[in-house]
């Protein structure tokens, strides 16, 4: 009995210690999931494991980032008594404005926003080393926002960003701003991506920004927005504040349309947007629902320009456009900018819903129709209509001015407007003249032709701000 006890309690020691070996090898295995799942904190072992620094990324792309500034002369309008009694002239002085830019090209091309340099009479670039250059304006362009100038480092190249596929950017990328806000010098601020394709903020007609909340603020205008790989991102153009300080939401342009205005500005001076000839509204829930979409996408097609790039490839009203070369649209903005990223001449493939089924279109992008500011025409006389300069209204010049390229034929187009002259009485720059004396004037002939008759009383009828005119005017 004794000995049937004995072994009993050696079994048990066997089996005990065979359990406690199974559990550590179970242990064992299963310590590198354990250690994924919940990572166990531990003290720093080194300098490096706490030194995380933006430190040599600035150090790249901190050279390309320079100071933009501008000057403008302004002359005194009208005179004081003081001024009057002594015979003094009318004095003048210099406006100055600053903002940042950015060196996209190593001989000297610096890319800013138009509103940096806008109505100034001379440019001075101070580089990041505070060297400073005379520039010359190369290219302003109003609705994007965006101007080019040249300085002359003779021979040397200089440090430059280059531009990055926004394509790839994603909400939630960490970036950089660089400028010069308030003019206290070189500042660089971090975030992240907020948001991409942003159609409705209203600063122009190109919309479809990159949002961030890294700190963008007054001076940061023209500045760069980086990407982690140093490469340029967009250019910081303007804040949302109700204070004029950063509040977290900033806007920059995407690198596409900026490289697209800087090398037009290179190879000829003219920004050209192509366009695709058609009209568009966005989708609403219920629109969706009705194509059989499970949310609101896409452009619904509402006009389709005779004879443009779309009805050209095959578009027709009611297609519903829901990408454009792979990238998903939501409104007549982002179509436009999409389609003002390709050069002329260049194929873009739309993706369209019509009848439940997806096709996808080639459409080759040109630039809109018609006459430009190249054939204004000065109208003279002894009329109401002396002195002021106008044109037909086609879909190129509706497109260089804001207006609805679909307003084809609807009249005649007043550019501008000579001081001192008769016309300025009853005419404003952008009033479309629909008819004089009765009679339609949808060309710059039918105009001339009226005025041939030398009435003493003119019946006008134009549109003014969207507004309808009429009224008569003796001379």
């Amino acid at each position: 009995m004794t000995h049937l006890r004995s072994m009993t309690r050696h079994v048990s020691k066997l089996l005990a210690a065979a359990f406690v070996a199974a559990l550590m090898a179970l242990t064992m295995a299963l310590m590198p999931v354990f250690a994924q799942g919940a990572p166990q904190e531990r003290v720093p072992q080194s300098t490096g494991d706490i030194s995380l620094t933006f430190a040599p990324l600035v150090r790249q792309a901190s050279p390309a980032v320079v100071n933009v500034y501008s000057e403008k002369n302004v002359t005194q309008r009208g005179m004081t008594l003081e001024q009057m009694m002594f015979g003094v002239a009318p004095q003048s002085r210099v406006q100055n404005s600053l903002g940042s830019g950015v060196v996209v090209g190593a001989d000297g091309i610096v890319v800013t926003n138009n509103h940096v340099i806008q109505g100034a009479d001379t440019f001075r670039v101070v580089l990041s080393d505070r060297r400073e250059y005379a520039a010359e304006l190369l290219l302003a362009d109003e609705r994007t926002d965006l101007a080019v100038l040249k300085i002359n480092t003779e021979g040397e190249r200089l440090p430059v960003l280059p531009f990055a596929d926004t394509r790839d950017a994603q909400v939630g990328d960490l970036v950089l701003a660089i400028g010069n806000p308030f003019g206290v010098g070189q500042t660089v601020t971090n975030g992240i991506i907020s948001a991409t394709a942003r159609t409705d903020v209203g600063i122009n007609d190109y919309s479809f920004f990159i949002q961030t909340d890294a700190a963008v603020n007054p001076g940061n205008s023209g500045g760069a927005l980086v990407n982690t790989r140093g490469q340029l991102v967009g250019v910081n153009t303007a804040i949302y504040s109700r204070s004029g300080g950063s509040v977290g939401i900033g806007f920059a342009i995407p690198a596409e349309m900026v490289k697209r205005v800087v090398d037009a500005a290179v190879n000829g001076g003219t920004f050209v947007r192509p366009w695709l000839g058609l009209a568009g509204q966005s989708v609403s829930y219920d629109i969706a629902k009705a194509q059989g979409l499970d949310r609101p996408i896409g452009v619904m097609v509402t006009e389709v320009y005779p004879g443009g790039p779309a009805e050209k490839a095959g578009l027709r009203r009611g297609d519903l456009v829901t990408a454009i070369d792979g990238r998903e649209v939501f409104d007549e903005k982002g179509l436009k900018f999409l389609a003002a990223i390709r050069n002329p001449g260049e194929t873009a493939a739309l993706s369209v819903l019509r009848g439940g089924k997806t096709s996808t279109f080639s459409v080759k992008v040109a630039p809109p129709p018609g006459a430009t500011e190249a054939d204004v025409v000065l109208l003279t006389g002894q009329s109401v209509f002396n002195g002021a300069r106008v044109i037909e209204l086609s879909p190129r010049l509706a497109e260089e001015n804001g207006l609805d390229p679909f307003t084809r034929g609807s009249g005649i187009y007043v550019h501008s407007v000579t001081r001192g002259t008769i016309s300025r009485n009853y005419f404003r720059p952008g009033d479309i003249i629909r008819s004089v004396n009765g009679k339609q004037t949808k060309t710059v002939k039918e105009i001339q032709d009226v005025l041939k008759q030398n009435a003493r009383e003119w019946d006008i009828e134009l549109e003014r701000n969207g507004r309808v005119v009429r009224g008569k005017v003796r001379t």
